[in-house]
């Protein structure tokens, strides 16, 4: 179903399986999307506020106060993904891993940022007496309310969708690795809320509730129900008789 709409819509994709026609008011949407319950990411320095924009926001802010300007530090420094702030010992990993011959690896706490994952001089820089590696280790929650409080409106509307879809308690800097299928799956469904979408959207997914609890169900539902008021269409295959 997802290939043969892809398809009609013009975008790239695989063969569909054996099916005789796709009918129905076609003209009605604009693209498909299929949110699974895949990683968001692979590596360790990838994480949900990079997901739904929300880094980018946190970076320009810190680049912006006075010792960041006076130092000419860009919003780059803030990133473990780019040389430049990150701590060169762990490559902003916070953590070193020591190959061991026949046991598990070892992984060890950067002896050169005590697991801070940037430069010293990165982490002197603060807003309002926090350095980016006390934001990263906020929660979601905990985020929007500091935020929220110093008028940081550009962050909070970034980062309200991950609160919306019931991640309120993920912290900023999570690796995307340690997420579960269904919290992953949620991200993306933020991502999805975050945008001013045209309301032609159709999104299939294939059994979400799996894992879920009975809470993370309704938040899901509601979600879901967002997506439909802005005119969206949800195709959904489950198993749940509730759902």
């Amino acid at each position: 179903f997802y290939r043969a709409l892809q398809r009609h819509l013009g975008e790239g994709a695989d063969r569909p399986g054996e099916h005789i026609d796709l009918t129905g008011d076609l003209d009605a949407l604009r693209a498909v999307d299929f949110i699974d319950q895949n990683p968001i990411g692979k590596s360790s320095r990838s994480n949900p506020v990079t997901y739904v924009k929300a880094y980018d926001e946190i970076r320009r802010l810190m680049a912006d106060q006075p010792l960041a300007k006076q130092m000419e530090m860009t919003p780059a420094f803030f990133s473990f993904n780019t040389d430049g702030g990150r701590c060169e010992e762990c490559k902003g990993e916070g953590t070193v891993r020591i190959e061991m011959q026949f046991m598990a690896d070892l992984v060890l706490e950067c002896e050169s940022c005590h697991g801070q994952r940037f430069k010293p001089e990165v982490l002197e820089v603060k807003f309002h007496d926090k350095n980016i590696h006390d934001i990263l280790d906020m929660t979601v929650d905990q985020a929007i309310d500091f935020f929220d409080a110093h008028k940081a409106r550009k962050v909070t509307k970034r980062l309200r969708p991950l609160q919306d879809v019931g991640l309120g308690y993920i912290k900023l800097g999570q690796p995307s690795t340690t997420l579960s299928g269904g919290e992953s799956q949620r991200v993306k469904l933020a991502t999805e809320l975050s945008k001013r979408d045209t309301g032609k959207t159709l999104y299939i997914l294939d059994e979400p509730t799996t894992g879920l609890h009975f809470e993370d169900i309704r938040i899901l539902m509601s979600v879901l129900q967002r997506l439909v008021n802005r005119g969206n269409t949800v195709v959904i295959i489950e198993h749940n008789l509730d759902v």
